[in-house]
């Protein structure tokens, strides 16, 4: 069961998932979603990180990934180091209007956690599954781009912006993904 949420190989493409502590929905504010998109833009062109698809939805992300180099662990701690350091910066910055209950909720998570020393933002496991065969690949694409769709935001894929599904529509998106043939 160990290997079963681990990064085990290190050609492998993953589905990822990660979550904010609490499922606190955070990235309702564009100043947060473009931290992430930029964080994950960097990644891509200094760290070697390839992305197909991903998804930034109000309190969690999806990804098909892999890493072209480096260990795609390695990428993904970083990736979630740098994000939570900078929205929990710009949530004491500007005039969040729930500042003090994020906060709170996240110095308390930090508390219960010995890896952290003050904050926790995103949950600790980043639940990769290996996908083995383009079956696979091509499901997880379909479910990262229906997210939106499902959670009633958009009523077609293409729409949502914050999301991969308008690269595959012919158009660009945020993000630099590599599309999957």
């Amino acid at each position: 069961m160990e290997g079963k949420h681990k990064f085990s190989n290190p050609e492998g493409i993953y589905f990822i998932t990660f979550s904010v502590i609490g499922w606190i929905d955070i990235f309702t504010r564009n100043r947060y979603r473009e931290i992430f998109v930029d964080s994950l833009n960097y990644c891509i062109e200094k760290k070697g990180l390839s992305v197909y698809s991903w998804v930034l939805m109000s309190n969690h992300v999806h990804l098909v990934a892999r890493a072209e180099k480096g260990n795609l662990s390695d990428i993904m701690r970083d990736l979630k180091r740098h994000t939570s350091k900078t929205i929990l910066k710009n949530i004491n910055k500007v005039g969040e209007s729930r500042s003090r209950w994020m906060l709170f909720l996240f110095k308390e998570a930090g508390a219960r956690n010995s890896n952290n020393k003050d904050f926790q933002f995103w949950q600790q496991d980043n639940h990769p599954v290996e996908l083995s065969s383009n079956e696979m690949i091509d499901q997880k694409i379909e479910y990262i781009h229906q997210n939106p769709v499902t959670n009633g935001i958009v009523s077609s894929p293409e729409h949502y912006v914050y999301s991969s599904a308008i690269d595959y529509c012919g158009e660009r998106g945020l993000v630099r993904i590599t599309l999957m043939e």
